[in-house]
């Protein structure tokens, strides 16, 4: 999956810089400058894209990736909890019926 994905993101990357090339030769025509401007954007927004392709998803989202980590510490040391409530439970029963005799 990761090599798929590279790959879209090296042929968007290939495709961006061309549209960014047409796009910087129809600026440099003064009477086409209205047509090249949003090309440039859209350019700029492939290129972004492609580069969010080629990188791991840590790196190009890494505040999702980090709420996803946090969740899954933060139930991960609730089941730690509860296990250990159970046990001092068991052990204060204990120590109770111990105390009764």
């Amino acid at each position: 999956m990761q090599i798929l994905r590279g790959l879209g993101g090296a042929l968007l990357w290939i495709g961006a810089s061309l549209l960014g090339l047409v796009a910087v030769l129809l600026c440099v025509t003064v009477i086409l400058l209205p047509v090249g401007i949003p090309l440039l954007m859209l350019a700029r927004r492939m290129f972004t894209r492609s580069v969010a392709l080629m990188l791991p998803r840590a790196m190009s989202h890494p505040v999702d990736e980090s709420r996803k980590k946090t969740r899954k510490l933060s139930r991960e040391a609730k089941k730690k909890a509860r296990k250990k409530a159970k046990r001092q439970a068991k052990k204060v029963a204990k120590k109770a019926q111990k105390l009764k005799r």
